[in-house]
């Protein structure tokens, strides 16, 4: 699949304020900096489509993009920012929580983690609670192109060794840069896939 339309539809601070959910949809979720931003941007060919910053903590609202004027994709606030108040976080979580336990046209979930470091217990926390509420989802694994190809498996394979301890099968997992595009046809390959098999 190639995505030749993405367009901003709206910034939402809560759920209510997001489009009618009468289509498919796919948000983007990972700690802050990550490169959820940098990942959209690649997969819909146009670099001014997210805003990126160098800064951590820049999206604080739920960012809808309508792809090619079929199906939602969506930049969510990243999680664990370190900079903001305790009361600014509270209000992140309870924004994003609600959103995807209740956002009923959510397809998947697409957790972005670090490929470069180790399994993180901030990432590992919101699997764990992924999983405790049987939320669909995805893992990428971003800024791949930071390491060859036996860091890449090691990466992986260091997440899956403990999500095994709680976990009866692993979730989909994609290895992309965006700088390299790497990663870029299996995951919307991933994306058309649902697009073909799920009904609203």
């Amino acid at each position: 699949m190639q995505i030749t339309k993405a367009q901003f539809v709206t910034s939402a601070a809560k759920l209510s304020q997001c489009p009618p959910p009468d289509r498919l949809e796919y948000a983007f979720i990972g700690r802050s900096n990550v490169g959820k931003s940098s990942l959209i941007n690649m997969l819909t060919g146009n670099s001014k489509l997210a805003k990126t910053s160098a800064t951590p903590g820049k999206t604080r609202l739920i960012n809808h993009f309508l792809i090619d004027d079929k199906w939602y994709l969506v930049d969510l606030p990243g999680y664990g920012y370190a900079r903001a108040s305790k009361e600014q976080r509270a209000e992140f979580d309870a924004m994003i929580r609600d959103y995807i336990l209740r956002r009923e046209n959510l397809v998947c979930l697409f957790l972005l983690v670090d490929s470069r470091h180790e399994p993180l217990k901030k990432d590992l926390e919101f699997l764990e609670w992924l999983g405790e509420n049987g939320v669909p989802f995805a893992m990428v694994f971003t800024k791949a192109d930071k390491l060859n190809a036996t860091g890449r498996e090691t990466c992986v394979g260091n997440y899956h060794k403990v999500m095994e301890e709680w976990w009866e099968s692993m979730p989909p997992s994609f290895l992309t840069s965006a700088q390299t595009q790497l990663g870029k046809d299996e995951l919307l390959g991933y994306i058309d896939h649902l697009n073909k098999t799920v009904e609203l």
